[in-house]
């Protein structure tokens, strides 16, 4: 059982990725050609015998060409071409190198599929000519030539002009043999009628009404004559060109609004190289609003949108009708500009049930405006349960004024019909208001009441002067004045003063407490809460 329980632990995942990398070497084995190793990632064919006749492919429907990422080969004299298929099928490659070899002719469209490759070397092979048209399509990082047999041709003058562009060390040892067979630096090479080609478009800058019709005209030069071209990218829009040796047009109907902002590019190659003449579309049309959400909270409340125009669209916000006066606490926010496109939200500081309700959003420019009305709930009215349905009364806001946050009597209702739900919720509140003041009313009648009772009661009890005022006619043992003695130990009537009380042998003075009977009704009145707590 232990043995068992070691097995399916770490030892055991152990065993089977080991497993599975000889699997992956054993697949990788079985499709790869004679005179190679490979990999899941690698290609590389070094050993010159019995060496490789035929750029390397791996087993018809083997899905590790898409995986190989770099392909190396050396010391192969018999490889000597590179075919239009070859390389299609590694369209993971990125590096590719060839050194030492035989090779001497590479198809025209061998990388057409290859969009990832970066870095090429043919150092040290039989290259003769050598075509720009190859690698156009590619974002090369690294091109390697040195050591090739190139023929002093304009076939090669692209070469030089990049490796110039470039800057590249290796231009020293870049060299191509002339009519007699010499060794000419390419840097040095200068050959008549052979250089970069120009192209002038005729509309350099451009602007267009939404559904509108333009066309463009170019004119190309050079010598050699270049082939001119339209580089018209993802354009939406219709479009359709002409060309005619050194002169070319392309109309575009019907333009599309989403063609704005794109670049329409006029270009003329030849064997040199090329260059290009390109103008930016800009187009103008009427707002769209294309996104409107009802409102999201993060760090402020905010009623998410997007709207589509050119030129840039004015932004106006309504609420419940009414034009929403905009302040430090609701205000549009753009967050995002993309071309003609502008994200952004309506931001609210802390909403309130007073901001619950329609609020609508219109765009427009120029040529026209959109509007979108999103109904927006941020939190139930006080002293009604918050439920899921946010259908609850309007406030009147004649009554409540403007709210805190600025956003004010957005609605008009001076033509509008109450409710009865409306009625009959104002019927309660009035009552209730009503009962309130009925209470209060109440409450200070019986507070004036005590207060006289109390005073009455004060000057029954001890306004009378003299110890007769304090000494009973009845015979109360009960009373605390009953042990008062009229003998002679009897302290002086005139002792402790007109309001003295007489308790056993002492006459204790009574002192009048103005902060418990002094009471008046101003002390009452609510003005004299603090401020703020009305």
């Amino acid at each position: 059982m232990s043995s068992w329980i070691r097995w399916h632990g770490p030892a055991m995942a152990r065993l089977w990725g080991f497993c599975w990398l000889v699997v992956g070497f054993w697949r990788a084995a079985l499709a790869c050609p004679t005179s190679c190793k490979c990999s899941a990632s690698r290609i590389w064919c070094s050993d010159p015998s019995p060496g490789i006749v035929a750029f390397p492919r791996l087993e018809p429907n083997s899905a590790d060409s898409e995986n190989i990422t770099e392909i190396f080969i050396a010391n192969q004299k018999r490889l000597e071409i590179i075919n239009e298929d070859d390389v299609e099928a590694y369209v993971g490659l990125r590096n590719l190198t060839i050194v030492d070899s035989g090779l001497k002719f590479v198809a025209h469209k061998a990388f057409l599929k290859n969009s990832n490759l970066q870095h090429i070397n043919f150092t040290r092979n039989k290259l003769t000519s050598l075509s720009r048209k190859h690698f156009r399509h590619l974002d090369l990082s690294e091109l390697i030539l040195v050591g090739n047999p190139f023929t002093c041709s304009c076939d090669v003058m692209w070469i030089k002009t990049l490796q110039e562009a470039k800057s590249s060390p290796d231009t020293e040892d870049l060299y191509c043999l002339n009519e007699s067979s010499k060794n000419i630096p390419l840097a040095n090479l200068q050959i008549p009628n052979c250089g970069l080609p120009s192209a002038n478009l005729a509309a350099p800058n451009l602007t267009v009404e939404e559904g509108k019709s333009i066309t463009l005209s170019c004119s190309v030069a050079g010598d050699p004559v270049p082939n001119m071209y339209w580089d018209v990218g993802n354009l939406v829009s219709k479009h359709m060109n002409e060309t005619s040796h050194t002169q070319g047009s392309l109309r575009i109907t019907n333009i599309s609004s989403d063609d704005s902002g794109k670049q329409i590019s006029c270009v003329a190659e030849n064997l040199v190289g090329e260059d290009q003449d390109s103008v930016n579309l800009t187009v103008h049309f009427a707002p769209t609003i294309t996104f409107l959400e009802s409102p999201t909270s993060d760090h402020h409340w905010c009623i998410p949108f997007t709207v589509k125009g050119n030129p840039k669209p004015a932004l106006q916000w309504f609420y419940n009708g009414a034009i929403l006066n905009e302040s430090k606490y609701i205000c549009t926010k753009i967050h995002v500009t993309n071309h003609t496109e502008y994200h952004g939200c309506l931001q609210l500081d802390n909403p309130t049930h007073m901001n619950n309700g329609d609020y609508t959003l219109i765009a427009k420019n120029e040529y026209g405006k959109d509007e979108k009305q999103i109904s927006a709930h941020f939190m139930g009215w006080p002293g009604i349960d918050d439920g899921a349905n946010p259908n609850y009364p309007d406030v009147i806001y004649e009554d409540y004024g403007t709210a805190a946050n600025d956003v004010g009597d957005t609605t008009n209702r001076s033509n509008e019909i109450p409710s009865t739900d409306v009625t009959d919720k104002t019927g309660r509140e009035h009552l209730s208001v009503y009962a309130v003041v009925v209470i209060a009313s109440v409450v200070g009648f019986c507070l004036l009441v005590m207060l006289f009772l109390l005073k009455l009661a004060r000057h029954s009890k001890f306004g009378m002067k003299g110890p007769a005022s304090v000494i009973s006619n009845d015979d109360d043992s009960a009373s605390p004045l009953h042990h008062i003695s009229n003998g002679s130990n009897t302290p002086s009537s005139s002792e402790g003063g007109p309001d003295a009380v007489i308790i056993g042998m002492t006459k204790i003075p009574v002192i009048e407490n103005p902060q418990y009977f002094g009471i008046t009704n101003s002390q009452l009145k609510p003005d004299t809460y603090p401020e703020g707590c009305q």
